[in-house]
């Protein structure tokens, strides 16, 4: 047994990186989020709501009516999503959905908590509403110049107003 199956990253804050910040497709319904049920994809556990502390970019673009939230902190608005606490398995699942790094980069971001339903992690105890966490999440740094033009969202519906349909992968030429 190595050493690396033995321990986890933590981050300076000590909170074990598993979260996943997810704003768009992954939402509770919303196209993808049957990705996140799926066991063979590993698991998911719906932890709570939250936004991002700092501004960023939460675009509809591409053909293909994809959200994207572009890495430009302090543009933008602050951003709703939810989180959840992956297994290794769920996580590698996520970095290949994501196309990671061709599309989107994992980076770790701030975030506000809105509601918390999760269990705590190892003996800590859950974060209240109002406090702020880590988790990760999957944006962009790799977008073409008119895409910081285009509207941007403080939230991601794939029904929403905005008119965008979104075309599933299975759908895609």
């Amino acid at each position: 047994m190595s050493f690396g199956s033995l321990f986890r990253v933590r981050l300076p804050s000590s909170i074990l990186m598993t979260h996943v910040f997810v704003y768009g497709t992954l939402k509770k319904g919303q196209p993808n989020y049957h990705r996140m049920l799926d066991a063979a994809n590993g698991k998911a556990e719906y932890l709570g709501s939250a936004l991002t502390t700092e501004k960023f970019p939460l675009v509809i673009a591409s053909k293909y009516n994809i959200p994207f939230l572009l890495n430009i902190p302090g543009q933008g608005h602050r951003v709703h999503g939810e989180v959840y606490r992956v297994d290794d398995q769920m996580l590698k699942f996520l970095d290949d959905f994501e196309s990671v790094p061709t599309w989107y980069q994992r980076n770790v971001v701030r975030l506000e908590v809105k509601e918390w339903v999760g269990k705590p992690d190892g003996g800590e105890a859950a974060p209240s509403p109002g406090s702020v966490t880590e988790a990760f999440v999957y944006n962009t740094t790799m977008y073409q110049s008119d895409w910081t033009t285009l509207r941007c969202f403080e939230s991601y519906d794939a029904n929403g107003d905005h008119g965008l349909k979104y075309a599933y992968r299975e759908t895609r030429d």
